[in-house]
């Protein structure tokens, strides 16, 4: 083509004089390989996405969302436990080098290195090869990131008290409790709200303490002597102050 045949100059800009109409290729010569976007392949879409959400919402309401107890600030003993995708990192902050003083290292170095290499990977590897056995950097990365997660989150699962954790988000009946009488006063000087909860819930540590069943006798006989996971000796009080907490435990009825 000459210099400036069919065109014309606007500016600095050469655009066609002959404007051509946008017409969509003719598919007609490869017969059954191609299809209307509308409404064949939208209807096709739509049936399928309509199968899927019929079959998930079959499932949320077989299988209920797992909620647990409302949060109680003061129980210390509850052991937290993120989403599946996030237990490999969850289990990154399990280990010495990476928790405690060195938390930073696990939240934020570790990760951020991770994210980092993979931000620089289309450049570390800028070649036209489309074989995984001639893309050595990328392919490895990916094999070495790949291979930690799945090792990370095997290990948090295996690793992880499964029964305790549902023991300790267990719901459980809740009583309105008076924490202003003496009962519970003397449960307090005794700690026993540091395992069974401010509200005497119970948590990951010890059972609840409401609607127990038992006669004051016997709770007085568990506090001396203990039970289970409850060592002899916790009791510290005296005899009237240990028939006052069998007594005030006694008296907490489910509603």
């Amino acid at each position: 083509m000459h210099r400036g045949k069919g065109m014309k100059f606007v500016g600095d800009s050469r655009v066609s004089a002959v404007r051509k109409p946008n017409i969509p290729k003719d598919y007609s010569e490869y017969p059954g390989k191609t299809e209307a976007f509308w409404p064949n392949f939208l209807l096709k879409e739509w049936m399928v996405g309509s199968v899927f959400l019929v079959g998930f919402l079959c499932l949320t309401v077989a299988h209920p969302s797992p909620l647990e107890r409302i949060a109680d600030p003061t129980d210390t003993s509850y052991i937290p436990l993120p989403d599946w995708y996030f237990l490999f990192l969850y289990q990154l902050l399990k280990y010495s080098y990476a928790s405690g003083p060195y938390t930073v290292i696990g939240a934020i170095v570790i990760p951020g290195l991770a994210f980092g290499a993979l931000l620089l990977a289309p450049f570390l590897d800028r070649g036209p090869e489309r074989r995984p056995t001639k893309r050595p950097v990328a392919v490895g990365m990916m094999l070495l990131t790949l291979a930690a997660m799945i090792f990370l989150t095997w290990q948090s699962v295996v690793t992880h008290d499964w029964k305790k954790a549902a023991e300790q988000g267990k719901i459980r009946a809740q009583v309105e409790i008076d924490k202003n009488a003496e009962g519970y006063k003397i449960a307090q000087a005794n700690t026993c709200v540091t395992c069974h909860g401010e509200n005497l819930s119970g948590g990951a540590a010890a059972p609840s303490l409401i609607g127990t069943g038992l006669k004051p006798e016997e709770i007085a006989q568990i506090a001396k002597n203990g039970r289970g996971g409850m060592p002899k000796g916790v009791f510290k009080g005296t005899d009237e102050e240990l028939k006052k907490l069998s007594e005030f435990i006694a008296g907490l009825k489910a509603k």
